[in-house]
């Protein structure tokens, strides 16, 4: 695929993990994610909180609740409980992984991150190019 087509399915695919970031009850911030592979989307996920709990993000204090999950978690774990794989695919993002998810990104396979937004700590980003991940920021 030339550069110029992957640089149009990467703007694609970040727009509709953007689209699915708004499926998030999350009033802070509201993050998307898809994981392709052979060009098609094999999971899906927004930031929010397990099964089976409210869908409240935030404390009284309007801080985030430490058992809310990151979309680019949710859309690893889709794809843990399916007959799929990550091995080799693409995460598309609208903010830079965290440390911990970079962790579940690198350790799950995916040789490729697209993100729109940097995230506040960028240790994620540095430590999933130290693994060999591709990594390319696309801004608006």
């Amino acid at each position: 695929m030339t550069d110029s087509k992957q640089k149009q399915y990467d703007s694609a695919y970040l727009k509709m993990a953007e689209e699915w970031s708004k499926l998030s009850y999350c009033k802070r911030r509201q993050v998307g994610a898809l994981i392709v592979k052979d060009k098609m989307i094999i999971s899906d996920g927004y930031n929010g909180t397990p099964s089976g709990f409210e869908n409240i993000c935030e404390d009284d204090e309007g801080y985030t609740k430490w058992y809310v999950l990151h979309a680019e978690a949710n859309a690893i774990l889709k794809v843990a409980s399916s007959t799929q794989s990550c091995e080799g695919a693409t995460l598309y993002i609208t903010m830079s992984p965290c440390q911990q998810c970079s962790k579940l990104i690198h350790q799950a396979g995916i040789k490729r991150l697209v993100y729109k937004d940097q995230y506040k700590d960028d240790s994620g980003v540095r430590f999933l190019k130290k693994a060999g991940v591709a990594i390319t920021q696309l801004e608006d």
